[in-house]
């Protein structure tokens, strides 16, 4: 079985059988017919991805890999905050009258910092770092700019990575002030690691642990039907991780550079409701 369904399992167990519900609270999330989307939760769930043993990728609900790795790719290496410059169109709900998020992910990325060593955005100042500084303790990113947050159509939920380098291996810490499990937990936790193989590769290091913090894992009313079904399902073999080597510059990698092979799994096709 995936390491990764045997994480999710448990998570959803004990979300569902021991969480918190906020019933009696007036919540922000609506359902399309207007009524409160409400949840039931734990705090502060630590997730910890070995990428080295497998890559972790749900089979008991199959993810869509190569979608998951556009949006990383369009938050991270093109530093986008357009939603016509990504291929689906999950974040078309948040779009402004301008057609962009506002100031949030991508574009905080792409802000430059004036460093001793000169002037870098927040992602290339990583990779100078995994290069130049590896034994650093400061590799970080952090998109949760409080200056800006008015300006943001969505205040980020996957906000900061904690870079640390071991010998040869690179290992990152991913916090996230909000989850939701059924619709974006496996996505999330594909596209991160899938971003560290990257990050790991083109600076000649090998990826190692992923360690997500969540600090609000939930799960929306009309959603648990839906997870139960998911956690019934045939749990399967992880598939196997393959990254394009034959790129050196981070800035050259499309999401066909990365792929799954024998990824099988479980394909929800139920409709699952919108809480916005």
């Amino acid at each position: 079985m995936s390491i990764a369904d045997k994480i999710f399992i448990e998570n959803c167990r004990q979300i569902i059988d021991y969480g918190f519900w906020d019933t009696d609270l007036d919540v922000r999330p609506k359902w399309e017919d207007g009524k409160s989307a409400h949840t039931v939760k734990k705090f502060g769930i630590v997730n910890r991805y070995d990428l080295q043993k497998e890559f972790p990728a749900l089979t008991i609900r199959k993810t869509a890999f190569k979608s998951s790795v556009e949006e990383i790719l369009w938050i991270w290496q093109k530093k986008s905050n357009k939603v016509s410059e990504l291929g689906s169109h999950i974040w078309d709900a948040w779009a402004d009258e301008n057609g962009t998020i506002g100031k949030a992910y991508g574009y905080q990325l792409g802000v430059k910092h004036h460093y001793k060593e000169g002037d870098f955005d927040q992602v290339d100042r990583v990779l100078f770092d995994l290069k130049n500084n590896p034994a650093s303790r400061r590799i970080m990113t952090n998109i949760y700019v409080h200056q800006d947050l008015a300006e943001m159509q969505l205040y980020p939920c996957a906000y900061s990575m904690t870079f640390n380098v071991s010998g040869n291996v690179l290992n990152a810490v991913l916090n996230q002030r909000s989850q939701d499990m059924l619709v974006a937990n496996n996505w999330n936790v594909c596209q991160y690691a899938a971003l560290l193989h990257l990050f790991a590769h083109v600076s000649g290091l090998t990826a190692g642990e992923l360690v997500h913090v969540i600090a609000d894992a939930h799960i929306y009313d009309r959603h648990i039907p839906l997870v139960e079904k998911i956690l019934q399902q045939p749990q399967l073999e992880a598939p196997v991780f393959k990254l394009n080597t034959a790129k050196k510059d981070f800035y050259d990698f499309t999401k066909d550079d990365f792929s799954l092979e024998n990824y099988q799994g479980f394909k929800l096709d139920d409709k699952i409701p919108v809480a916005v």
